[in-house]
């Protein structure tokens, strides 16, 4: 598939040939030069590009991982360089939230609280920004402009789910991908519709344990959800209807569905464009996990790979196109 560019002086000018979509960053600046380079990205002039090719970054580039201010220098510059695109991860949004007060007379200090399981998720980020404030805050300003969505000739990007309806509504609103500052403020109201369209398509779908109950991840977060897939067959039971690296209690993977937990899913049909997704910490080969639908989050930050896809317009999606690096502890 050839993307194509405006005509300048009776030549058709190809832009991109292809599009390169890399998933979940977490700081490993160092595994991320190593898949540019495999991909044969160059650096010239400080800045990592392609001859023909573009990259997409699924977003959540800061937090967890050993370098993260040199990721976040690397993407942008190869953003702001026309070299990548990027949508807003969850830990971006997450950022934005934990660095910003409250509006006056809200009673919140910040937007998302400062409390000890938030303020360790962004720990590594800030500690890597504690001598580089200016800095950090002109990130804080990048990630705020970064776009939710995005839609180019044949496939779709997004950080975690593509829910069309809540994506339709919000373009005829809004006429655009990204958001606003107000929009932000409101999206702390997790029932508004600013609260519901960036916790959907950054974070997905999280279904409650049922009971209250709750479980502890592997990655030692108590939680009282579980992430959920989108695409596919209909699930009957919560087993088949969990999609991330930690199995649920037994008792609850065998509950049938209820229905008004069924109402809050949505559903990403075979006929759909092919859609790229980051998010969900895969830890098995890569591979697709429908024939429109790619994940690109293997685990780089837990030793796992740092993921790419190479698309190049295909309806089906192939497990030969998937390109990785595997990610030592020092990267």
């Amino acid at each position: 598939m050839k993307f194509v560019g405006p005509n300048w002086g009776g030549a058709v000018i190809s832009l991109t040939s292809g599009y390169d979509i890399i998933g979940d960053i977490h700081g490993c600046a160092d595994t991320l030069v190593l898949l540019l380079e495999r991909m044969d990205y160059q650096k010239i002039k400080g800045v990592y590009q392609h001859k023909t090719r573009k990259v997409i970054f699924l977003g959540d580039v800061v937090d967890r991982g050993p370098h993260i201010r040199e990721a976040l220098h690397i993407v942008r510059d190869m953003v702001d360089g026309g070299h990548a695109e990027i949508v807003m991860g969850n830990h971006e949004y997450n950022a934005i939230t934990y660095c910003t007060p409250g509006r006056p007379g809200d009673g919140r200090e910040f937007l998302r609280r400062h409390d000890a399981r938030h303020t360790r998720q962004i720990a590594e980020t800030l500690e890597q920004f504690a001598h580089h404030p200016q800095e950090w805050q002109e990130f804080l300003g990048w990630f705020q402009d970064l776009p939710l969505f995005i839609e180019k000739p044949g496939f779709r990007v997004v950080h975690a789910c593509w829910d069309d309806a809540l994506i339709s509504q919000y373009k005829k609103e809004y006429g655009k991908n990204t958001v606003d500052r107000d929009f932000i403020y409101d999206s702390v109201e997790k029932q508004s519709f600013a609260g519901q369209f960036l916790d959907r398509l950054t974070r997905g779908i999280d279904m409650p344990l049922a009971n209250g109950r709750s479980m502890t991840s592997r990655d030692g977060y108590t939680r009282q959800v579980f992430r959920t897939r989108f695409w596919g067959l209909e699930a009957n039971c919560y087993r088949e209807l969990a999609f991330q690296p930690d199995p649920l209690p037994e008792d609850i993977a065998a509950l049938q569905i209820s229905e008004e937990n069924r109402k809050r899913l949505c559903h990403y049909g075979p006929d759909e464009l092919p859609l790229f997704i980051g998010h969900y910490w895969l830890n098995d080969s890569p591979a697709p996990l429908a024939p429109n639908v790619a994940c690109l989050d293997y685990s780089a930050v837990k030793y796992g790979r740092l993921a790419a896809y190479r698309m190049d317009g295909e309806r089906q999606l192939s497990k030969n196109k998937y390109v990785w690096v595997y990610v030592d502890r020092e990267q």
